[in-house]
């Protein structure tokens, strides 16, 4: 472009200097080496200042505290600096010190299927008549129905307490050996051996998600957060019986008259007993009534119920989601 129109207007045209422009034809140099200077430490004098910044003593300290350690005691290598540099060539500024390895968890992969295949368990704090007063509400969810299976609020989180609810609740829904998947998070009373013990007895599977990542367990999540915004909920109990009482109610509500967007606008417990393709298939029913009555109403055709309850999944592979999208 610069021979053919000049090197002024493509400069111009492209929006640089022409000094940029010159530069940039301009070969570049090399550099000569850089010379040591007469100041600088002998190899000898550097491995010194490593093996004394090796030292038990320095190991965990900055090189300004140990050029005043060494002073005090009438010793001085170098420059807090120059120790900077040292350290800096063989990359030990930031840490020097053995550091501790964390095991790796596991991303949990589960599907329900059909109910009582899936459930997912927390525990959240419920506020008391005063600040700083908590409940503990303990709570087991249904995967695949969304079915609260259990529920108890208690005045601490306790492996003990949590060994029995889990216990009542497997007895009151018949689980049998090898049936459930018992999911949770990392929290203390989840991964106590007590209740892993009981787990292992009745035969079943737990898992639990990895630390401080919400997404493992979005359903108990996603159920509390429900249960806290509903109407309703108040800003603190008067007292742990006002709190049983108000879940009592709640959960009656949530299991029998919520419509859950999840499950295609089916109450939890017509999806947990079987109920889900009746009501689907009755729907449709209707929609079809409708549609036979004024067929100029539904411009897209034949109108649908919401679909029916899909497999659950806590983390889906990738792979199940490009399947499902092809």
């Amino acid at each position: 472009m610069a021979e053919i129109h000049g090197v002024l207007a493509a400069c111009q045209a492209l929006g640089v200097s022409r000094a940029t422009f010159y530069r940039a034809r301009k070969p570049k140099e090399p550099r000569a080496a850089r010379p040591t200077p007469k100041r600088a430490l002998s190899d000898e004098e550097r491995q010194a200042v490593l093996a004394v910044c090796h030292r038990e003593e320095f190991v965990d300290r900055p090189p300004a505290t140990i050029c005043a350690t060494l002073a005090d005691q009438g010793i001085y290598l170098c420059s807090a600096r120059t120790m900077y540099r040292i350290l800096d060539a063989v990359q030990e500024v930031k840490e020097r010190r053995k550091q501790a390895t964390h095991p790796i968890y596991v991303k949990p992969e589960l599907c329900a299927q059909a109910p009582n295949q899936v459930w997912s368990w927390d525990i959240t704090d419920l506020k008391g008549p005063v600040r700083g007063s908590r409940y503990k509400l303990y709570v087991t969810i249904d995967l695949f129905s969304r079915l609260v299976v259990g529920w108890t609020v208690q005045h601490k989180e306790d492996e003990h307490l949590a060994k029995e609810f889990h216990r009542t609740n497997f007895i009151r829904h018949g689980i049998r050996p090898g049936d459930l998947t018992l999911h949770s998070d990392r929290g203390a009373a989840m991964v106590s051996k007590t209740v892993h013990d009981l787990l292992l007895d009745l035969g079943v599977t737990w898992s639990h998600g990895r630390p401080h990542v919400s997404d493992d367990n979005p359903y108990s999540e996603t159920q509390f957060k429900t249960l806290k915004y509903s109407p309703g909920f108040p800003e603190r109990f008067g007292a742990i019986e006002d709190a049983r009482s108000f879940c009592r109610r709640y959960f009656h509500w949530y299991n029998t008259r919520h419509r859950h967007s999840g499950i295609g606008m089916m109450t939890p417990i017509d999806v947990h007993e079987g109920r889900a393709e009746a009501i689907y298939q009755a729907r449709q029913a209707v929609l079809d009534l409708a549609f036979q009555a004024h067929p100029e109403r539904f411009p897209k055709g034949r109108p649908k119920p919401p679909a029916l309850p899909a497999p659950a999944w806590i983390n889906r592979p990738k792979e199940q989601e490009k399947e499902e999208v092809a």
